[in-house]
């Protein structure tokens, strides 16, 4: 085993098929999520926005580009946390789109095979952002859900893009590639991260060799179609776009 990596936990709450499924109604509070971690990525019942915890602080960022912190009380279907530990630490090249990082980050790390958290912690001459709306029930696929999102272009901004690297292996589990969100430095503006350049910015890596996965036993869950055939082209639409 490379010296580089150590043991460490990564907590999933739910499956992404879940909700591709439109399972948007979780069981665990953001005060449950936090018990297990103080940085990770998800969202809220109802896609009501994208989360991204930093610090163990949750943020909710929502469709009109803004960002809140969250009410511990308010319940999420889906979230990836962990303790963050920055096992590898490196500056990021300037003028480096999103696809271009990724590769860089790709050569950098020791294996693709685990649960990788992501921080880039800098400044990006832009980003490019998109953000869930809100659903009513009956609840549609998520598929149809992110047709009206709202997309945001920030430029000349400071801030942190966070989220998790995952195996090609765990598709469907979580989204294969590079998942991440993007808060700034005053947490006003943030959401799901589609496109960035680098100016100035530090990247940390934090390998997770461990998975706990806790399973709804909601009725929803019970019930779920979580082996859909167009599983490629789902992700591709909700999560991918964008994704380099």
């Amino acid at each position: 085993m490379s010296a580089t990596i150590a043991r460490h936990t990564t907590f999933q709450n739910s499956l992404m098929t879940a909700l591709l499924d439109g399972i948007y109604d979780g069981e665990l509070t953001i005060s449950d999520i936090l018990s297990k971690g103080n940085f990770g990525l998800g969202t809220f019942d109802a896609l009501d926005g994208e989360m991204l915890i930093l610090d163990g602080v949750c943020h909710q960022l929502t469709s009109d580009g803004k960002a809140r912190v969250a009410d511990l009380d308010q319940r999420t279907p889906f979230t990836v946390v962990t303790n963050f530990v920055p096992r590898m630490r490196f500056d990021a090249p300037a003028g480096m789109v999103r696809s271009e990082l990724a590769k860089f980050i790709d050569d950098a790390e020791p294996s693709h095979n685990f649960f990788t958290a992501v921080k880039i912690t800098g400044r990006f001459k832009e980003v490019v952002v998109r953000t869930v709306t809100k659903q009513e029930k009956p609840y549609p696929p998520m598929s149809e859900a992110v047709s009206d999102d709202a997309e945001h272009v920030f430029t000349d901004v400071e801030g942190v893009i966070g989220g998790f690297r995952t195996p090609m292996y765990a598709k469907g589990i979580g989204v294969p590639g590079c998942h991440v969100h993007f808060i700034d430095n005053e947490h006003s503006r943030g959401g799901h991260v589609l496109d960035y350049t680098v100016d100035e910015a530090v990247i940390e890596l934090c390998p997770g060799t461990d998975m706990e996965l806790h399973l709804p036993v909601t009725a929803e869950f019970l019930g779920g179609k979580l082996s859909p055939e167009d599983l490629d082209e789902q992700l591709h639409t909700t999560e991918i776009k964008g994704d380099k």
